[in-house]
């Protein structure tokens, strides 16, 4: 089920919040009961071919792999023996990790296998369950946490709503599970009135940025990258940079709503999710960027890969090949295709760079760059490395073509560097011609909006209900007098917010998460 969907708007979200506070004047633990199961409805929903009738395999997978894992850390906490504690931690990140690479990875493994040796002589088709990556992610944490010590203390029961959250089940935040358990308590089922002020003025903000922002944007960015994977001809220069920046703006725009979304529907139910997106594109540097993006994969990236890895600790040729190492198996997480590893490598790369500059610059003892030129070059950066992460989509259809992926890569890249003949501005997408203002505007209006306005926890700023952090890297600073407040006003700029957002939800076009 969509976010950006009036099924989701009209009725599931309205029933669930309905009884979940009516339950909870009976009891707490039968709201959290019933917001287990209207959870499990909303993964259920989800149909991998719609022609095709309902199934609960998903389903009961998604409870089973919750169970197993619940067992499995019972049984971490109750073992004393060292050597037995890390058996079954190896055991269930084993176990995990194998349910991973055979729903995710098993597929494209053999497609190259065929291709390379022509073995096997059948491709199977495995379809992917829902955000299998996110709760795979969120178990193997959990094992881990519990492995190094962390208390549970709880039961199944808060275990599996942990997991199966509906608002952070799809495409995260990636929660670790102190800090969404220790919320599960009686005071959440009192109703208050200024949560379901301020969750409701995210949820619109984040429903903006996806209806609004980010499927306009895919209207300019999808039929160049499409013309480019026919291979007519050759992508002009304009072509080739107004399609990356489209992609560029539209996946932030797609994701960052997400996470909006996300945060604003779990706090109509008193529980905070942590903060993902701090203006990344604001940022000055590969090390700022990921501090910024996807915070809560990045720091999961940090803290059960590259820091067990060795970090920084054992010399500067193996702190530049944890990163690299890091970032592949980042990149390869997002998809099981070569230009998904050639998007990690090249972050990756990115980042041995910006350390090694930065220690260039102390050891020397130059001057930062400017910031302006110091955040053109990291974006410009950015960009370059979306282009191969968009074009894997093409890796990732049922086809499975490496090969279209590859070559759409490389178009992109021919174009966006060496001029070609022709119309600078886009002239063809799905044989019509693309006018000028159809494919600038929405860019213009995205460049704007990352770059000049404030992001959502900047105008919601002391009311923001995320997480906060030590390591933010975006103060929310003094009250601004564009700042939210629960006022009329802001309620009448929300209502309208609202009411645009509906009037454009009709496509219900996926997240771009929901394929990882």
């Amino acid at each position: 089920m969509l976010f950006s969907t009036y099924t989701f708007l009209l009725l599931f979200l309205p029933l669930t919040l309905s009884g979940f506070f009516l339950l909870g004047r009976i009891h707490w633990r039968l709201s959290t009961t019933w917001l287990t199961g209207c959870s499990l409805v909303f993964y259920a929903w989800w149909k991998p071919d719609p022609d095709q009738p309902w199934t609960p395999w998903f389903l009961l997978l998604v409870i089973l792999s919750c169970a197993g894992n619940y067992l499995c850390g019972d049984a971490i906490t109750k073992t004393t023996g060292p050597h037995k504690r890390r058996g079954l931690v190896t055991a269930g990140v084993t176990v995990n990790l194998l349910l991973l690479v055979y729903f995710k990875y098993l597929g494209v493994f053999a497609v190259w296998s065929h291709a390379l040796t022509q073995w096997p002589q059948t491709i199977p088709h495995l379809i992917m369950p829902l955000a299998v990556s996110f709760f795979t992610f969120l178990q193997i944490a959990f094992l881990v946490d519990v492995y190094r010590g962390d208390k549970t203390g709880y039961g199944f029961g808060d275990y599996l709503l942990f997991v199966t959250f509906f608002p952070h089940l799809i495409a995260g935040p990636i929660v670790h599970h102190r800090e969404l358990i220790l919320q599960f308590k009686p005071r959440i089922t009192r109703f208050n009135p200024r949560y379901l002020a301020i969750g409701l003025t995210v949820l619109a903000l984040g429903l903006f940025k996806k209806v609004i922002l980010a499927d306009n944007l895919a209207d300019t960015a999808t039929p160049i990258f499409q013309f480019a994977a026919d291979g007519t001809r050759m992508l002009t220069l304009g072509e080739a940079w107004i399609g990356a920046l489209a992609y560029t703006f539209q996946i932030y725009f797609d994701f960052s709503g997400y996470s909006d979304m996300a945060i604003g529907t779990s706090y109509l139910f008193g529980i905070k999710l942590p903060l993902n997106f701090a203006s990344p594109y604001k940022s000055a540097s590969m090390i700022d960027f990921w501090r910024r993006w996807h915070m809560t994969l990045s720091r999961f990236l940090r803290d059960y890969l590259y820091i067990p890895l060795g970090g920084n600790r054992s010399g500067l040729i193996r702190r530049y090949a944890n990163l690299i190492t890091t970032m592949l198996l980042g990149g390869l997480w997002h998809g099981a295709g070569i230009t998904f590893v050639l998007w990690g490598a090249l972050h990756g790369f990115y980042l041995c760079i910006n350390n090694g500059w930065i220690a260039l610059r102390e050891k020397l003892g130059w001057r930062p760059l400017p910031r302006v030129l110091a955040v053109l070059i990291t974006f410009l950066a950015v960009v370059f490395a979306w282009v191969p992460f968009r074009a894997g989509n093409y890796e990732l259809s049922s086809s499975g073509n490496a090969k279209l992926a590859w070559n759409t890569t490389a178009r992109f890249y021919k174009g966006m560097v060496i001029p070609q003949p022709g119309p600078l501005w886009p002239t063809l997408a799905d044989g019509n011609i693309m006018k000028a203002k159809r494919a600038i505007r929405p860019l213009l209006y995205g460049m704007i909006i990352s770059f000049l306005l404030p992001n959502t926890q900047q105008f919601l700023g002391r009311f923001s209900p995320h997480f906060r952090t030590a390591r933010e890297p975006v103060r929310l600073g003094r009250r601004r007098w564009w700042g939210w407040r629960p006022v009329p006003l802001a309620a009448a700029f929300i209502f309208l917010l609202l009411i645009i957002v509906t009037l454009e939800m009709d496509r219900g076009s996926e997240f771009i998460y929901f394929q990882f």
